[in-house]
């Protein structure tokens, strides 16, 4: 299978399937020097994972990483970082059943007319379990980020079904399973989930994230345009159907006069671009979110076909997330920074020497 590696210097290749022995991935292009242990991924790690809440699938991975190679005496050599996670709960037997169906809105049917065979345990690679190894290469570069930039990436669920936030806290965000900024809401939430896990549906989500302290320059015009390759980072997670950058399809009702970030001495008057123009940061905080789709795995018996074009009626049993949004937070987190992390290094090694006459501004 090609199209397994993203980014231009900062190259990451993710490999192994859902319920095979191993994922892992090739982060290569990270500068030397950087400290890094076992240990520092477990925090992202933990936060993605499944079977934190009974409102997430049940597996119950060790996800332990090792580290393979790119590392020494714990920093980082300048060579490829490989990272493995061996799979430690998988039950492909939860898959025996639908391994001659496709199920309705899943990659089944695609993967099968592009390739002619298929991993039918859990999604093989069309897995959100692929996911752990992007969070894992995001530690890298949100450590890189945070240390040789100041930058912070950090995002939360903006939208779970028809449910939204009341207020917004971020420090309401990581003291609940859901990545929710309005605490208050969060029982309810609770309800609103056992109420969907038992009716057997799903629901969809919304993410938001940011990152602060983004340098004005990074990006580049037309084909290298940082808002292009955040969208396509942030659209390439499993279930993503949308990406807005800022306002994103708000803008079509706006009119010039409102959507235009004017500027003063003291910054930027608002941020409706996403902190980012003509493909290229303004230093202001780079915005943007992502609409995930239900889950398509559900109890609710659906109509399809079996692999010799005879209908037929697909129930899929397992282990599934009634919503994948919930875990979707971290994910969204790790590609902006691998993104912003790949633009960092682009610029540096094209424009670091460049010293801009006029001040960055900020505000917004």
């Amino acid at each position: 299978m090609s199209d397994n590696t993203f980014g231009k210097l900062l190259r990451v290749t993710t490999f192994g399937e859902s319920h095979g022995p191993a994922i892992g991935c090739v982060v290569d292009g990270c500068p030397p020097g950087l400290a890094i242990a076992p240990e520092d991924f477990e925090a992202d790690l933990r936060r993605r994972a499944t079977g934190r809440s009974r409102h997430t699938s049940q597996r119950r991975e060790a996800d332990a990483i090792e580290i393979l190679s790119g590392v020494y005496e714990g920093r980082s050599t300048g060579t490829p970082i490989a990272l493995l996670i061996r799979n430690t709960d998988a039950r492909s037997k939860d898959y025996s059943e639908i391994a001659r169906t496709f199920r309705p809105g899943h990659a089944d049917y695609t993967y099968w007319h592009k390739y002619g065979i298929r991993d039918p345990r859990g999604g093989g690679r069309s897995s959100a379990r692929e996911t752990t190894m992007r969070v894992a290469a995001g530690v890298i570069a949100k450590r890189w980020l945070a240390q040789r930039h100041g930058v912070s990436v950090r995002g939360y669920l903006a939208q779970l079904g028809d449910q939204v936030p009341s207020t917004f806290a971020w420090d309401a965000v990581e003291a609940n399973p859901f990545f929710w900024p309005d605490a208050e809401m969060v029982p309810a939430l609770e309800k609103y989930m056992d109420a969907l896990r038992k009716s057997g549906d799903s629901v969809g989500a919304r993410v938001n994230v940011v990152a602060e302290g983004v340098p004005a320059g990074w990006g580049a015009p037309i084909y290298g345009k940082l808002d292009s390759e955040l969208a396509a980072a942030l659209m390439s997670i499993n279930a993503v159907k949308g990406v807005e950058i800022g306002d994103g399809f708000a803008a079509v009702s706006q009119r010039g006069s409102e959507h235009r970030d004017e500027l003063s001495a003291e910054g930027f008057a608002s941020n409706h671009a996403g902190g980012i123009l003509g493909g290229i940061a303004s230093g202001q905080p780079v915005t943007a979110s992502i609409a995930l789709k239900p889950t398509s795995s559900i109890l609710i018996p659906g109509h399809s076909v079996d692999i010799d074009g005879q209908p037929t009626e697909v129930v899929t049993k397992g282990r599934h997330d009634p919503c994948v949004g919930i875990r979707a937070t971290p994910i969204a987190e790790a590609m902006m920074a691998l993104v912003l992390m790949d633009q960092a290094l682009r610029h540096r090694a094209q424009c670091g020497d460049v010293d801009p006459v006029s001040p960055q501004v900020t505000g917004g």
